[in-house]
């Protein structure tokens, strides 16, 4: 009775090594996402041939559109390098051995991820202001200063959780190695283990900075007339809603795309010895 019992699942687990096969994955992975392209190529398309009027189209892209999108690729630039650097100073606040240090770091890192960055960038735009008379503040346009600070500010605080994470996950033998070849800890960080770090937070950092990309479409309401409110501006008055927002994911298109190939091209450069470079 045993050996048909182990003859039986023999036989199902033959049965099912044959059917789940590398062949018959690959088959069924190629075949959702044909579907899959299908369906969503379709609906593009439908929309372009139906609802896109293109002589509208011609006509918002500038300048409503193309001083919108400089105005947000300007914004990105900026916030994105400050908010990597200061993310870089955050994570290693986050690891350091001075617990007040540590504590300020984690302080940090607890209100700027867990507040909205709405509720951030409203507290910047009318609450710094606040503390001068009516009318005396000395910034006359706040609005743009404030959009850099807000993001600035959030992704620094992720920037910094990727870039702990980085460093965690460095074995402790390498500042080891370090200090008994000379080096202080300062060389050692520098040396060994943030190279090392960088490359283990660099595809989190990369996408923080997509995120950061999109997240531009908050500044709508602290009155930056980013690449949302030139949507709202032509459908309201239009009343066409398809060819304004076609302009919109192509504009945001036109920023993630080249940044995920940058990040791409540096962990290829961070994977040293690796097949990627």
């Amino acid at each position: 009775m045993a050996d048909s019992y182990s003859q039986g699942r023999t036989g199902d687990g033959e049965y099912q090594e044959q059917f789940l096969n590398d062949k018959t994955l690959r088959r069924l992975g190629a075949a959702i996402a044909g579907v899959f392209t299908l369906g969503v190529g379709g609906f593009i398309a439908a929309i372009i041939f139906t609802q896109v009027d293109f002589e509208l189209l011609v006509e918002i892209i500038h300048p409503q559109f193309v001083n919108a999108f400089l105005r947000v690729l300007g914004i990105v630039l900026v916030g994105s390098l400050l908010s990597v650097t200061a993310g870089v100073f955050v994570g290693l606040g986050r690891v350091s051995n001075t617990k007040f240090t540590n504590a300020v770091a984690t302080a940090y890192v607890e209100f700027f991820r867990g507040t909205p960055l709405l509720f951030q960038l409203l507290v910047i735009y009318v609450g710094i202001p606040a503390f001068w008379p009516p009318g005396q503040f000395p910034i006359s346009n706040w609005a743009i200063p404030t959009a850099i600070i807000g993001l600035t500010l959030n992704h620094a605080a992720y920037v910094g959780e990727a870039v702990r994470g980085g460093i965690d996950a460095v074995p402790e033998g390498q500042m080891e190695a370090a200090r008994s070849l000379g080096m202080s800890y300062v060389q050692g960080m520098r040396e060994v283990v943030l190279p090392q770090a960088w490359r283990n937070a660099l595809a989190a950092i990369g996408n923080d900075q997509v995120i950061l990309v999109k997240d531009t479409s908050l500044l709508t309401v602290i009155a930056i007339p980013e690449l949302i409110s030139a949507f709202r501006n032509v459908n309201s008055t239009t009343f066409d809603p398809w060819t304004p927002i076609i302009l919109v994911a192509i504009a945001y298109l036109m920023i993630t795309i080249p940044l995920g190939k940058v990040v791409s091209y540096l962990e290829a450069r961070a994977d040293w010895g690796g097949d990627r470079r």
